[in-house]
């Protein structure tokens, strides 16, 4: 019965957090610009709790201090001028890509197992899963730039954006361990801190938020 409470935990969750997002999502504006600015902050917090907590030299520690809530705004900026200048696909196109990966990940690992990837990091990760993730955000993410006139971008980007976001992932869940605790937090119930659910999509929003921001990518003009 526990379990079966936990799994309903993590589903009302999830539809909620679902219904937050994707409503400020569509209105974008002020909507979403607040609700990045919140997430970040957030965020930002259970970044500096993890690293507080891992046995680091303070040097190491300064710097990740300052470095991760710099990449973790950059982030949120960079989501936020893709929907603003590109509009509402170009961020499902983001998004879209992010979701693929973890999905194709699940898939893949629980269907051809496999040699793991990192072991001492995250045990239950597979060079199956880190596969069968690349290629879905190739299919999705090459799928909803075609239909939506996104342009400027190879079609290489969403095996690119795949591995990015799996390294995300992997980059955390060394936090983590570094710091001996299960999740980055309990804001959400059944699912952990907000890092847990956002640390694919940090990696890849930064670094397609720059691209947008230099020009290198656009969206075709309809008719």
């Amino acid at each position: 019965m526990a379990a079966k409470s936990d799994l309903w935990t993590r589903i009302g969750s999830a539809l909620v957090l679902f219904a937050i997002a994707g409503t400020a999502l569509w209105f974008g504006g002020i909507a979403f610009g607040l609700l990045l600015l919140v997430g970040g902050a957030l965020v930002v917090v259970e970044w500096l709790a993890l690293v507080r907590g891992m046995p680091l030299g303070g040097g190491a520690k300064m710097l990740l201090n300052i470095l991760g809530p710099l990449a973790i705004l950059g982030a949120m900026a960079g989501l936020w001028f893709i929907r603003d200048h590109l509009g509402m696909t170009a961020a499902l196109w983001v998004f879209g890509m992010v979701w693929a990966t973890d999905i194709g990940a699940y898939f893949a690992g629980r269907a051809f197992g496999g040699a793991r990837l990192a072991p001492k990091i995250s045990p239950s990760k597979t060079w199956s899963g880190l596969i069968g993730g690349m290629i879905a955000a190739l299919v999705v993410g090459s799928t909803i730039a075609d239909r939506g006139g996104i342009t400027g971008v190879p079609l290489w980007i969403g095996l690119a954006m795949g591995l990015v976001a799996q390294l995300g992932d992997l980059g955390e869940s060394w936090m983590k361990r570094r710091a001996g605790v299960k999740d980055s937090g309990k804001l959400i119930p059944g699912h952990g801190g907000l890092f847990d659910r956002v640390d694919g999509l940090l990696p890849v929003a930064l670094i397609l938020g720059a691209l947008a921001f230099a020009g290198q990518i656009a969206v075709r003009a309809a008719g």
